[in-house]
């Protein structure tokens, strides 16, 4: 691997990935920590409720897959939610946990109370959102932020301190606010929180380093999915010294939802030699969980777990998939599907079919037609698929190539 990390038995790659003109500038930290926010943030997406039993289950999944941070939840929503927290932190499973709370002193003692490692502090950093959202005046967000940071810290807790709505504030204005909390108050580490998915990729290098001018802590990185740009904005981050990343599993979350764990982590693994700990043959089994406990629709060809990624339609990849056999899966899937915890690839038969999946098929069912039924077949599946609007099982394709072989016979 160390030769040609593009390409091992489990991924395939372009090389231009680790070229050294691509690679020079790169500066990630040795110890990048994801801090997993699927259970407050995620549970934030509209029609997705989640119980006390549903979050412990999810925590344990969380754990088991290598989860550095969880972040649990905000105790101060509900009982049910300041229960679960609670049973979390009981069970030990591993990952530091962490909850939410506005800068209130309140929402802290609620915090203390459940157990957690952390606290993630939110508070409003543009003018335009504590004028229009909050209502607050400036003098009452900072006083607030250096008490109740103050008391997280007191109390044992580690504080990241979370400025709402970041990427849209004016930097100067919002990081002369941060120090303030920052030397009169407690951060152990700052968010850099792109609330609503707004920065472009080429923009956030400079969010990065402007902030890293003036504020020598722990940077954390939390991005939506707004414009879709989380997983690029997230890996941008991280390539210039940010050490955590906020994630969710299949990037549920408010709106558009958060950067999805299971496509950052694969694609740091693979593209850039950056392995940050996550058992990833669990990735699918863990947003499986996931899906069906929030009842989220994903789509089949969602990245990386999408439930029809290695299921082959086309003719002419069912055709490269017959001549490159399981050894060379990765010529036609960049990631074999054992890595990230996929069934194996197979043929299934629908509109898109051609020849040799049919064949492959009349395999299966035990049937051996000649090259001339077999095309019959084929155009019968072609026509059966495209008035069904669906693919075949295999009892339906058996069925289809025996009644054209017997109109054939008659």
């Amino acid at each position: 691997m160390a030769d040609q990390p593009w390409k091992t038995n489990d991924w395939f790659v372009s090389e231009w990935n680790y070229a050294p003109e691509v690679t020079k500038d790169f500066k990630f930290a040795k110890d990048i920590k994801i801090h997993d926010v699927t259970l407050r943030d995620g549970e934030q997406q509209t029609g997705v409720i989640l119980s006390k039993d549903e979050k412990i289950r999810i925590a344990e999944a969380l754990a088991e897959a290598g989860v550095h941070r969880i972040e649990a939840g905000m105790p101060i929503v509900s009982p049910s939610d300041n229960e679960a927290i609670k049973e979390i932190v009981k069970r030990n499973l591993g990952p530091q946990i962490f909850s939410f709370a506005r800068c209130m002193k309140e929402d802290v003692k609620r915090a203390v109370d459940t157990g957690v490692n952390g606290i993630v502090m939110e508070i409003p950093s543009s003018k335009h959102m504590l004028e229009l959202a909050y209502r607050w005046p400036l003098e009452k967000a900072i006083e607030t932020s250096i008490e109740a940071t103050k008391f997280a810290h007191d109390n044992g807790l580690e504080v990241v301190f979370f400025p709402i709505d970041f990427s849209r504030a004016e930097i100067k204005w919002a990081l002369d606010l941060i120090e303030k909390v920052g030397k009169e108050g407690h951060m152990d580490a700052l968010a850099l929180v792109d609330t609503f998915g707004v920065v472009s990729p080429h923009a956030m290098k400079y969010f990065v380093t402007e902030v890293q001018k003036r504020i020598k802590k722990r940077l954390e990185a939390h991005f939506h999915q707004d414009f879709g740009m989380g997983v690029a904005n997230t890996i941008m981050a991280l390539s210039l010294g940010v050490e955590v990343m906020h994630t969710t599993v299949l990037g549920i979350g408010e709106r558009s939802g958060n950067a999805p764990m299971e496509e950052i982590v694969m694609a740091l693994k693979t593209m850039y030699g950056v392995d940050v700990g996550i058992d990833t043959t669990k990735l699918t089994s863990l947003a499986n969980l996931v899906q069906r406990l929030t009842g989220v629709v994903v789509p089949t060809n969602k990245a990386i777990v999408g439930s029809g990624l290695y299921q082959i339609e086309s003719g002419i990849i069912a055709s490269w998939f017959k001549n490159c056999g399981e050894k060379h899966a990765t010529e036609l899937f960049p990631i074999r599907w054992s890595a990230v915890g996929q069934p194996p690839a197979e043929v299934v038969m629908g509109k898109g079919s051609g020849i040799d999946s049919v064949n492959l098929w009349l395999q299966h069912v035990g049937m051996q037609v000649s090259e001339e039924d077999a095309m019959k077949i084929m155009q019968a599946v072609k026509a059966h698929s495209l008035k069904s609007k669906k693919m075949l099982s295999h009892a339906e394709f058996r069925d289809l190539a025996k009644s054209v072989v017997n109109r054939a016979a008659a």
